[in-house]
């Protein structure tokens, strides 16, 4: 029996202060591989391959047709996704008995009916694409004729009843559906497109015709992501009288991270020649090897950045944690368990398919079959299922329809889901008999699963606020586990492991990161830490963060799942099913292994994998690992042996306690009550005018708990971060040296201070010698002997706690008085308030008249 439980410290080893600048990055500390056995391919048991997924790729970019953007094109109907299942991670189970399309990596398939996390139809417009302008040498004559209809099972039933048009057209229907699956609006520009400055003005001609150049672009990059698409490849169809409109496309997609990114080996070519003779941009320090801050030091390496990546664990991956489960007389019954993130949630656009068409992984489609079980081992009468799943459904829309209503006529109201979905149950009468209440738990237990956490934590409001955003397409397991993404994003990147980070400062002169007693200077930090780390305030931050991003910390949730992972000596419960569900008649507990996941398909062994959600999954982690197997051993039996098969006894399992993991506190976020999606995009602001910044799940609005959210969010940041160190090195000469004149005449006065011990300067008032009055601290963090390798922080401190201050010892001490017991704020130069800036005047011109004069004492007298 064994506890996988990340919440055991390593201690982190106290040495020498180490720093980033100015000397070369050092050879990073290898990552063990925490079950001594190397990822494996799964060749075993092979998972279905999808043929368009794994088509042998050309050389060279797919041919394209020649765009002439002069005329405008029609209307293009963007795919309604109110029917796809939602890209919580992990995600709900659908539940279905009609087979799939096949898998198809960025056109949605045809829609067909599921189970579904959440269903408001009424609250996903369905997008049109209105405006477009493209770029064809002659006009398409119209053509009214009821029987030109285009029957293309992927668009939407307003699209087949259009005109039929060229296939040109039709192309750049194809490309406006690829760039909606990557996220990217039909008929605007994205908020980053606008900051970037990519057409001139916004709305108008330039624009459609940006859109069209933009989408052509992207989907002639994911029509083979192995090569790596230049810029004259871009040009080849577009006429050259818009190479602007392409270059400036091609700029933003490529710094961005929507082309060219990944791992194929043409990819890693490409971006280790860009790097010949390049002198860094800027130098970053990356807290979290977690799938943000793998992909952010990956671009950030590719655009030019010295990075450095430090990781409290052993190993990289965070969240994404892959068990190699092993047992038998010679290890020969394995599996690959995922304890963490496990489902490519929605592969339409999906990062990680890119990533796994690039790498050779299969994809093994999650089968939307799923039998229910009675806790007598029944299954679930099929009439009684449908009925109830229908009712649940019509529950979610009343609550939309309620919310509309409240959201109209009294603002900011907000109560918890579960009261309102209970109160509906009530009023309509839903689910009054015993089995029935079952069923409808199961329901709510899948909701919690998709969520972490209970119902009546979760926002009537807004906690499905990412719906529009959500990805299509099937849902998918990786063979052998998303530690196989893990490892490859981690290759040749310097992480330093077993560096937890205690302290992140900021100033203008830089960052100053302190983690397992070695100190890390840059000159921007990215933090990627989980939302649960930050709610817990494991890491402080000098200056403390803005208030605002403070409260939307707490008021966002971080919740909870857990997962018990077992390897049988066979696969007894047969091999034609993914995942099936039990029932409990305690409502109270009505996520506790409600729902078991088969990987026999894809781990390589017979392994299963019960999830906890709820008031389960927090009741869980106090059960010990035995009982917990015992448990899940006694519903299995339950199911299982009254149809005479026997439930052999396991010879491994793995129980997780996600809450307990000092580097996670929790799974993943939530919408919690008082919450909404503008907390997201708080979470994502950076803070200190360019040196800190934050990536994650917890700060993508559109993918929270998802696993490509994190991945988008670490290619977000990148791309901020190059936008601020370009801004800083184009900074006209003759204003840098006003700048740096600005911060220096502070310094200057700090050359004589009126006291100093250790690292704290202190000046005092000269006008008055009250030890009530306020001092100018200043507190100089060292990093090298070079004076631009250091970090100055100011703050106003009464003078009578300088006095306390002084009589301690050690920069230890002073530091946690000051944080602690005087709350004292420390912030950079230009960070300096009024009363600051007005006492700083007061001293420069007592300075210049008393030159010469006795300064005060220590006594202050």
């Amino acid at each position: 029996m064994e506890v996988d439980d990340p919440a055991e410290t390593v201690p982190a080893p106290v040495g020498h202060h180490q720093t980033l600048l100015p000397e070369p990055t050092p050879t990073p500390t290898p990552a063990p591989d925490p079950d001594n056995q190397q990822t494996q391919p799964i060749e075993s048991v092979p998972a279905p391959v999808d043929n368009q997924y794994h088509q042998a790729h050309p050389t060279e970019p797919v041919p394209a047709p020649v765009y002439d953007l002069t005329q405008p094109t029609e209307p293009v109907s963007a795919p309604n996704d109110c029917d796809q299942t939602h890209p919580a991670e992990p995600v709900p189970v659908t539940r279905t008995t009609e087979p799939g399309p096949p898998i198809n990596p960025d056109i949605p398939p045809p829609k067909k009916r599921r189970r579904r996390r959440k269903q408001f139809p009424e609250m996903i417009p369905s997008a049109a694409v209105n405006g477009l302008r493209l770029i064809r040498p002659h006009p398409v004559p119209a053509e009214n004729s009821p029987d030109d209809i285009d029957d293309d099972p992927s668009l939407s039933k307003t699209h087949r009843r259009r005109r039929k048009i060229t296939d040109l057209a039709k192309e750049v229907d194809v490309e406006a559906l690829i760039a909606i699956s990557v996220g990217f609006p039909v008929d605007s520009l994205t908020e980053e497109e606008i900051e970037a400055n990519v057409v001139s003005k916004i709305g108008g001609a330039e624009q459609s015709n940006y859109i069209v150049v933009r989408n052509h672009i992207l989907a002639r990059w994911r029509s083979n992501v192995a090569v790596w698409l230049t810029r004259d490849h871009a040009l080849e169809s577009i006429r050259a009288e818009h190479r602007s409109l392409v270059n400036s496309a091609y700029t933003f997609l490529l710094h961005h991270g929507y082309i060219n990114f990944g791992l194929a080996p043409a990819i890693r070519e490409a971006k280790l020649s860009s790097l010949l003779d390049a002198s860094p941009k800027a130098n970053v320090i990356i807290v979290g090897a977690g799938l943000a801050g793998l992909v952010a030091a990956r671009q950030l390496v590719f655009l030019g950045f010295k990075v450095v990546v430090l990781e409290g664990r052993t190993r990289p991956g965070g969240r994404v944690r892959t068990k190699r489960m092993m047992a038998g007389d010679s290890g020969d019954v394995f599996a690959a368990a995922d304890l963490g993130g496990s489902v490519l949630t929605g592969i339409n656009g999906n990062p990680l398919g890119v990533l796994a068409r690039q790498l050779g992984f299969p994809l093994h489609k999650v089968r939307d079959v799923c039998p229910l079980y009675l806790p007598n081992g029944r299954t679930v009468n099929s009439d009684s299922d449908s009925r109830i799943e229908v009712s649940f459904n019509k529950l979610l829309d009343r609550v939309c329809k309620l919310r509309q209503t409240m959201m109209e006529e009294v603002k900011s109201v907000d109560v918890s889901l579960g009261t309102a979905l209970e109160a509906f149950r009530r009023v309509y009468g839903v689910a009054e008999d015993s089995e029935e209440r079952m069923l409808l738990d199961w329901h709510l237990a899948n909701l919690e699963y998709a969520n972490a956490t209970l119902m009546s934590n979760l926002s009537m409001a807004f906690w499905d606020q990412d719906d529009p955003y959500e990805m299509g397409g099937d849902h998918c397991f990786i063979p052998g586990g998303n530690e196989r993404f893990i490892r490859a994003l981690a290759e040749d990147l310097p992480i330093f492991y077993d560096r937890t980070v205690e302290s992140i400062r900021y100033g203008v002169d830089g960052v100053l990161v302190y983690a397992g007693g070695q100190e890390y200077r840059g000159d921007m930090v990215l933090c990627t830490v989980p939302l649960g780390v930050l709610k817990k305030e494991k890491i402080e931050f000098v200056p403390e963060l803005p208030q605002r991003k403070k409260d939307a910390i707490g008021r966002l949730g971080f919740g909870l799942l857990n997962k018990v992972a077992i390897l049988f000596p066979y696969d007894f419960w047969g091999g034609e099913i993914d995942t099936f569900g039990h029932l409990t008649d305690d409502s109270s507990m009505r996520g506790e292994f409600f729902l078991f996941y088969s990987y026999s398909s894809v781990s390589g062994g017979p392994l299963l994998v019960a999830l906890v959600a709820g008031e389960a999954a927090i009741k869980f982690e106090q059960m010990s690992p035995v009982d917990a197997v015992g448990r899940v051993l006694t519903i299995l039996k339950g199911i299982f042996s009254p149809k005479g098969i026997a439930v052999p006894d396991p010879l491994q399992a793995v129980c997780t306690r996600w809450g307990q993991d000092h580097f996670t506190y929790g799974s993943y976020s939530y919408v919690a009550i008082g919450a909404s999606g503008d907390d997201y995009d708080i979470l994502a602001e950076s803070v200190g005018n360019g040196k800190v910044f934050f990536a994650g799940e917890a700060t993508n609005k559109q993918y929270p708990a998802t696993m490509h959210g994190a991945f988008l969010s670490g290619m977000r940041e990148a791309a901020n971060m190059l936008r601020v160190a370009e801004r800083r090195i184009f900074i006209p000469a003759e204003k840098l040296h006003t700048v740096f004149e600005h911060y220096n005449d502070v310094d200057s006065l700090f050359e004589t201070p009126d006291l100093k011990f250790g690292s704290f300067s202190v000046l005092y008032d000269p006008r008055t010698s009250d030890i009530e009055t306020n001092a100018l601290l200043q507190v100089e963090f060292k990093g090298d002997k070079s004076d631009s390798g250091r970090l100055r922080l100011y703050g106003l401190i009464p003078r009578k706690q300088v006095i306390e201050l002084s009589e301690q010892n050690g920069d230890i001490k002073w530091m946690q008085m000051l944080n602690r017991d005087f709350r004292v704020k420390l912030v950079g130069r230009n960070n300096l308030g009024s009363e600051e800036e007005s006492l700083i005047t007061c001293i420069r011109s007592g300075r210049s008249r008393l030159t010469g004069e006795s300064h005060f004492d220590s006594s202050g007298k």
